[in-house]
């Protein structure tokens, strides 16, 4: 079924015009002043001289690291999302503790890296850092979650601290760009990896009517094969190759600040999927410290919803029977807090517990080899079908 672009947009126009209206949604967020670098060299300097004076007293050093592993220390705003609380809950990692020594040693030597790269203005992936002593580290996610632990005890953004991310997310559609170092991304032509440095990106010029978040690469690729952003144009549409990588979540939030247009989330009806949208809507525990920047609250559910496998009669085959661990998920989701603001989800989630069914965006094709982009996204756009 064809629209015309005027047919296809005018629920998209009118949602927008009630986002514009929204002070909630509008309100921007105040961000915290980036501390300078001679502020962060202060700050590392201060924790290595509470190390040194601790030895000196013949004392065992202990490191206070903010908790962000409890929900304790995270309270819900519905203008931000998950926000960490200014009084947190703290973990103390010591040196004198065969439980936390080598943890100790790990966050002293990264703050080492990061001194040195800050007063060289340089920068370092969090990949590099790994190779710098992998025997030291073990992992590269160790890696990643202790320059997170310093993020939040040092309070600033992580690109303050001179480290960069590899990003996996990709883009595509009516949007252009410059990165930081000039050079220009017409994401028009093709998809592009999403910059590893979202701060430094300039001068963004988009048409596009909405931006759609694609849970899966698998589906972003059959998306990209079948012209979605052709048939749909203008629009733009994004992945973060399943759970969300920051950089994936900084884009979104660019583009909200930048274009203040719809976004809407594609993901599978399953308990893991509806976790995806809500890391990109609400944000995550772990990463509440730097919700102001990673959270985009305008962010709609387009699908796929558990009530569509009902309307669209999806065939059995297409559904999976949810396990032990899928139901303890769900049951997880409707208690978090903001749920208690939508109802529609709520009802959503609670049809999936009593159905005890999900089904991925490619059962779909069950239907029709092309009934996701010729006839679900369409109609669904063109409707209002949303959540």
């Amino acid at each position: 079924m064809a629209y015309q672009a005027t047919e296809l947009f005018s629920e998209i126009d009118k949602l927008r015009t009630q986002m514009l209206s929204n002070a909630d949604l509008m309100t921007v967020h105040r961000v915290d002043e980036e501390r300078s670098d001679s502020e962060i060299l202060g700050l590392i300097e201060n924790i290595i001289l509470t190390i040194v004076t601790s030895l000196s007293k013949e004392e065992a050093p202990v490191l206070s690291l903010p908790n962000r592993s409890t929900w304790v220390n995270v309270r819900f705003d519905s203008s931000v999302g998950l926000q960490m609380n200014p009084e947190t809950t703290f973990t103390t990692v010591r040196c004198d503790s065969l439980v936390s020594i080598t943890k100790f040693a790990q966050i002293v030597k990264i703050l080492s890296v990061i001194y040195r790269l800050i007063l060289s203005n340089s920068y370092a992936t969090k990949r590099d850092i790994y190779y710098n002593d992998t025997q030291l580290f073990g992992s590269q996610a160790r890696v990643d979650y202790i320059v997170d632990d310093i993020s939040c005890l040092l309070k600033v953004p992580r690109r303050s601290l001179h480290v960069l991310a590899t990003s996996k997310g990709l883009i595509t559609g009516d949007l252009c760009y410059l990165e930081e170092d000039r050079t220009r991304i017409d994401c028009r032509s093709a998809a592009f990896p999403v910059s590893s440095n979202i701060g430094g990106i300039k001068n963004i010029v988009s048409s596009a009517k909405f931006v759609l978040i694609v849970e899966k690469d698998a589906t972003f690729q059959r998306l990209l094969d079948d012209n979605l952003c052709t048939k749909l144009a203008p629009c733009i549409m994004i992945t973060g190759k399943g759970v969300p990588d920051v950089n994936s979540r900084l884009m979104v939030r660019k583009l909200w600040d930048t274009l203040h247009i719809p976004i809407f989330a594609l993901v599978d009806a399953d308990p893991y999927g509806i976790e995806i949208m809500c890391i990109y809507k609400y944000g995550s525990k772990a990463m509440s410290f730097e919700a102001r920047s990673l959270t985009v609250p305008s962010v709609m559910w387009l699908g796929l919803l558990p009530s569509d496998l009902q309307r669209l009669r999806v065939p059995e085959d297409g559904l999976i029977p949810l396990t032990k661990k899928d139901e303890t998920k769900l049951s997880s989701l409707l208690k978090r807090p903001y749920l208690k603001n939508h109802p529609d989800w709520q009802r959503e989630i609670e049809l999936m517990q009593q159905t005890k069914v999900k089904a991925e965006i490619q059962s779909l094709s069950a239907i029709a080899p092309d009934f996701l982009t010729s006839i679900y996204l369409p109609n669904k756009l063109h409707y209002g079908g949303w959540v």
